[in-house]
């Protein structure tokens, strides 16, 4: 065992010694293995479909490790949301060894072993690759796909399907405590970069150098700061310096994946925290552009306090177990600057406000689905909450019977509680009317209704003046 981890160290050296110096982690740091009394992991605490991929990899002769943040979560006694393994079989290896193995992606090619719902992934181990705008890698033999990485003028990484061995995958791993890696062979925890040592001293450090891996996939530095807020921990200052300078990178990050970015910023249940720390490093301003030109220096804008109202709540739901659904998220924080948006397209073109309202609502929609590519499942549901907010006033007739039958009648109600919290009296008096109109019985409801119509709120109808009836032409014999 002791040869072992020797001729690991002594390799684990001479790949940091001979890299590219812009990749290379510090030089202090060196592997540690932990035994099983050290690090306190139990396999009963792991996915009982995660062992089993595990087993059935080594079975076959390959190294299978769990690695990142499971093994980080378990370390700080955290139950993993994912349970995510390294390996050195390729992606076509591994899909041979399972019938329930889903190939994906083009940028990071990765095996998905599906249990039910349930899918844990499996990624091969990554190697380093040159600075070139392209590098192909001949495959061992015909049957598996040539192994590519390519970077933009910037630095970014376009495609990193360039495999290695267990040193080289560490290397490449963003943050110090995701360089962590869990056997089932031996039950010992290998860290290659003094991970753990980060998590005792609450430490969200990055591997290598700052810039160069911002610049890799600027989707980092949101990890940067989700990470701190979740585990509870403080980014590194030297990882920290460059952020707000290159946040506006995040530019170039294709919206559909910050889309997936924005839920899991949103809805970790530390929503409200994770917005102030991405605002304070010019990240929040990149995946919302248009409510960053409402921000005030003293956070008094309506915009401001309806997102941190809407982010306090969505994090109360998740406390208590309750469903989240992110249209009524995206709903709240974009109505001021919508609304905004239609009093200005109202003044300029003389429309109607419910006709500028409309314009408004698609101008506001479609820029920002240009920074976050937010489904249209969503952006519909969107536009029903909006426009309810219209007819929650036209109450007369049987208008109000009507709107509760809307299908997204609760959603749209909650939204108009939400914002009696912020906008005048008026507001306030039409929540309540629906408050009560919900709770009467048929009956109450009717009188509610006829009350409004005797309080004038119900316009005349202007009758049309009668034409004279005009006599049918007689045909003429």
């Amino acid at each position: 065992m002791g040869c072992i981890i020797f001729n690991r160290v002594a390799s684990f050296c001479r790949k940091v010694l001979n890299r590219d110096s812009s990749t290379r982690v510090p030089e202090e740091q060196t592997l540690q293995v932990y035994q099983r009394p050290e690090h306190g992991i139990s396999r009963k605490d792991i996915s009982e479909n995660a062992l089993k991929v595990l087993y059935r990899l080594n079975k076959a002769g390959y190294d299978a490790y769990l690695v990142g943040g499971g093994v980080r979560d378990l370390l700080l006694h955290k139950q993993p949301k994912d349970f995510d393994i390294a390996t050195n079989a390729t992606p076509e290896e591994i899909k041979k060894l399972f019938r329930n193995c889903r190939l994906i992606g083009r940028r990071f090619r990765l095996a998905h072993i599906l249990f039910g719902r349930d899918i844990i992934e499996v990624a091969t181990f990554r190697g380093h690759h040159s600075d070139a705008p392209a590098q192909v890698v001949a495959p061992k033999d015909n049957k598996q796909k040539p192994q590519i990485s390519s970077r933009s003028e910037e630095g970014m990484l376009l495609r990193d399907n360039v495999y290695g061995t267990i040193e080289e995958d560490a290397e490449r791993r963003d943050f110090t405590i995701n360089a962590l890696y869990y056997s089932v062979k031996d039950f010992t925890v290998t860290d290659y970069a003094q991970g753990i040592e980060d998590l005792n001293n609450r430490v969200v450090r990055l591997m290598g150098d700052p810039e160069t891996r911002y610049r890799e996939d600027p989707v980092r530095m949101l990890r940067a700061v989700r990470f701190a807020v979740k585990l509870d921990m403080d980014i590194e200052p030297v990882t920290a310096a460059p952020i707000r300078d290159l946040a506006i990178l995040m530019q170039d990050i294709p919206a559909a994946r910050l889309f997936e970015e924005s839920l899991k910023l949103l809805q970790s249940g530390q929503g409200l925290e994770t917005y102030r720390m991405l605002r304070e490093y010019n990240l929040f301003q990149q995946l919302f552009p248009i409510l960053s030109d409402h921000f005030t220096e003293n956070n008094s804008s309506k915009t401001e306090k309806m997102i941190e109202h809407i982010l306090a709540s969505t994090d109360k739901r998740i406390a208590e177990d309750k469903r989240v659904n992110p249209a009524f998220i995206y709903a709240a924080m974009l109505w001021y600057p919508m609304m905004i948006r239609a009093e200005e397209v109202s003044f300029a073109s003389g429309l109607s406000f419910y006709d500028a309202f409309m314009v408004a609502s698609n101008d506001i929609l479609d820029e920002q689905v240009r920074s976050i590519a937010i489904p249209r499942r969503h952006t519909t549901t969107v536009r029903d909450i909006w426009q309810q907010q219209l007819r929650f006033s036209r109450r007369s007739g049987k208008r109000a019977f009507k709107t509760m039958e809307h299908p997204k009648f609760r959603a749209a109600y909650d939204f108009l509680e939400m914002r009696s919290l912020f906008e005048g009296s008026d507001i306030k008096e039409l929540a309540q009317w629906w408050s009560e109109f919900q709770n009467a019985d048929y009956n109450q409801r009717g009188q509610m209704v006829t009350h409004i119509n005797d309080g004038g709120n119900r316009r005349p109808r202007r009758r049309r003046p009668q034409q004279p009836r005009r006599k049918k032409p007689q045909v003429k014999s």
